[in-house]
């Protein structure tokens, strides 16, 4: 499965995405990304390792616990899929643009 199919699917669940998302404020320990979710520490330990094997986030010790930051590859392959459907769009949109130009000069 590539990075990004990884990727996609870790973030299905909105609890990972939540926790992904207060990652995106800053590096952060299992403690405090628990506070306020609806679930246990030890069950955000486990999204974040879904999260880490999905390549999004990355961990570091920090005495007797474990940080977690964004893991900035992670999302250059969600980036990167995802910009290959960005390129089709903005060329099917500036084919439009062409076309309603063509219109309006060719009007009388």
């Amino acid at each position: 499965m590539s990075y990004a199919n990884s990727a996609f699917s870790a973030l299905a669940d909105p609890t990972r995405r939540r926790v992904f998302e207060r990652l995106a404020l800053g590096p952060a320990a299992v403690v405090d990304l628990a506070q306020g979710l609806p679930v246990s520490r030890p069950a955000v330990s486990q999204h974040l390792k879904i999260l880490k094997e999905a390549g999004l986030v990355s961990d570091r010790p920090e005495g007797t616990r474990r940080v977690y930051q964004i893991d900035p590859k992670g999302l250059g392959a969600m980036r990167a899929w995802l910009d290959q459907f960005w390129a089709v769009a903005l060329d099917a949109y500036a084919a439009e643009v062409e076309r309603q130009e063509n219109l309006t000069q060719d009007a009388p």
